[in-house]
Parts: structure tokens; sequence; C-alpha cells
């Protein structure tokens, strides 16, 4: 019988609910493969954390097991969070708040400049208001998690227990869903009788590449190659905050927080001119991904990073034979607030 490794045995002591079934299944793009060409002959898989029944599913849900996990452990009756107009976040904080019957707040910030009526009233915002969550839909320049402050001491004061989350639930308490992910996928790769040598995800609040990073140093294998595309902040930012956030979810799990700051890969080349600006790149990639395997990226994350991914390929990162996992983090709703970018 196969011993688990420490990290495995320290994660059980930390409170969780469960949110999604796992493992998420692996799935090989052997259209894409072949519009590539046969000259790259580099095995494309992708990891649907998308693929779930709770609100849509999306790479949220892991770090929200542990989150909530925390705040039903402190006897909260109220969750509030933060993130911009179509956080996908929000989204599926809220829905987890219907699945654990805890009252739910949402505090959404401008931080893309959009202000057409899809990014306004669809997609996430709408998916929201049927889950019941009290939107605070701020104005520009305000503070979201000063707000979100706010009005957990305002519930407080009337004996509401309240526990709030910052954006995209990236704290090390919640990175440490994806160190969880990093032991899921290793167990995958062994009944798949392969590694791959890189695992690729999307970057904004920089919680499921620092999890993944950590897990993977946990388990010995440091070699591994996390390589994230930054579409939130630039990229030196986005290297520090991942960096720090994996070693705060080490320490969490009484491990030695010894990842050197430059093994954490971070490319800024996909971002465009801001956060949620779209790019001809994300645009292809999404369009190539939906009519080759009808499979769907966001445009705001994994679009992005799914462009990188394939522009690393057609400039030779790679061998033939070798592998490369991508992550689909969910974020489909925001398709429906791009629409304006896909059909004229």
């Amino acid at each position: 019988m196969t011993t688990p490794p420490p990290v495995q045995e320290a994660l059980k002591s930390i409170p969780r609910v469960s949110l999604l079934d796992r493992p998420t299944p692996l799935r090989r793009l052997h259209r894409i493969e072949a519009v590539l060409g046969t000259g790259h002959g580099v095995g494309i898989y992708v990891k649907r954390d998308d693929n779930g029944e709770l609100a849509g599913g999306g790479n949220k849900l892991r770090k929200l097991e542990f989150l909530l996990g925390d705040a039903l452990s402190q006897h909260a009756k109220s969750i509030l969070t933060v993130g911009g107009l179509q956080s996908n976040h929000a989204r599926l904080t809220a829905a987890a708040c219907v699945r654990l019957g805890l009252h739910c707040e949402l505090f959404l910030g401008r931080a893309v400049a959009r202000f057409d009526h899809d990014y306004e009233q669809s997609g996430n915002i709408l998916l929201d208001k049927l889950l019941g969550a009290r939107l605070h839909m701020l104005p520009a320049g305000t503070d979201p998690f000063a707000a979100a402050l706010e009005r957990a001491r305002q519930l407080e004061a009337d004996g509401s227990r309240a526990y709030v989350i910052p954006s995209g639930g990236s704290t090390p308490l919640g990175s440490l869903g994806y160190v969880e992910c990093a032991i899921e996928i290793a167990s995958q790769e062994r009944d798949l009788a392969l590694q791959f040598d890189a695992i690729y995800v999307p970057n904004g609040s920089s919680g499921t590449h620092a999890g993944l990073a950590a897990g993977f140093h946990a388990l010995g294998r440091s070699n591994t190659l996390v390589r994230s595309f930054s579409v939130l902040a630039e990229r030196d930012t986005t290297m520090r905050r991942t960096h720090e956030l994996a070693e705060g979810a080490l320490h969490l799990l009484g491990l030695p927080a010894s990842m050197p700051f430059e093994s954490v890969d971070v490319d800024g080349s996909q971002r465009g001119a801001a956060y949620g600006a779209a790019t001809d790149s994300m645009k292809a990639a999404v369009h190539l991904v939906a009519a080759e395997e009808a499979l769907f990226l966001d445009p705001v994350y994994s679009g992005k990073a799914f462009a990188g991914m394939l522009a690393d390929i057609a400039n030779g990162r790679y061998r033939r034979g070798q592998n490369v996992l991508f992550v689909m983090t969910g974020g489909t709703p925001g398709l429906y607030a791009y629409r304006s970018e896909f059909i004229s």
C-alpha cells in the first residue's frame, strides 16, 4: 500500500467543504494537434476544471472549499466577497453559498473599461442575480474590499458573523485547493503513464498558479514547470504575488517554504492593453478551441493563456513527443458579456 505524501496528510487536517466532483477529467486535444501539424508532435491535454455541476464549474470552487470550510469553522452566516462586474469568483461564491445555506453579498467594482449592455447586464451579472446574491455594483474609483469590510462591520454589529473573501479567493488558504490539484494531476499522470513537461494556467489573482507550484514543490517535483500568463497585473507584480502565495500555502501545511523565486514562471505577453481588454490572439484561440474541440474558453483568462501556450508550441519551446497540460479554469459566462467581440 502506497504511503500518502506528507502534503496529502497535511491537507486532511484543514477544515473544508465539498463543492466539486474530483478528479476533474483530462482530455487530449487530438484535433488541435492535427491543426498545428505533424511537425510539432507535442501532445496537448486539457484538465476540465471548468467542468462542474455547481453553477457551471470553475477553478474558484477548489479555493472556496477551503475558504468556506474556514468560514463555517468560525460560525459565519454571511459571506462577502469582491471582484469585477463579470467576476467568475463572485458567481461561484454565490452558488456555493446557496449550496451551504449562507447569506451572500458581492461587491463588484469596475475593473474593465466596458460599458455596453452585454457587459453590464449579461454573463455573470445575470447569474449572480438568479442565485439570489445581494449585489453592490460600485462606482469607478471605489475600493470594493474596503466596502466589503465596512459592510462586514455592520453585519457583525447586527449579530450576524461575517466572513470576507478577497478577490479571486487567492489567499494562502484558498491556494490549498490547487495544492490538492497538483496531487490529483500527479495521480492522473501515473494512470496515463506519462509526465507533463509543462502545466499551463491563466494568472489573474495568482492563487491557481501558486497552489500548483506549491503542490509540486511539496511532492518533490520542483522541476515540474507550471507556466502562467498574466492577465491582470504586469508580469513582475504577478510573479511576486504568486511566489508569496505559494510560500504562504506551504507554511499553512507546515512544510518548508523554500521555493526559489526564479522557479515562478509568469509570462506577460498575452495580457493586452489592460485587464479584460480583448486581443486578437485571444479571439483566435477561443474560435479555434470551439471549432475544433467543441470546448469554450473564456475571453479574460483561459483564452489569453491558451493563446500563449499555442505561441510557445509554434515557437519550438517543446520537442516532438513532449506533453503539455492546459488547466481550463472556467469562465464561460464571460463569453456572453463579450458577445460583440465575437459576433459582428
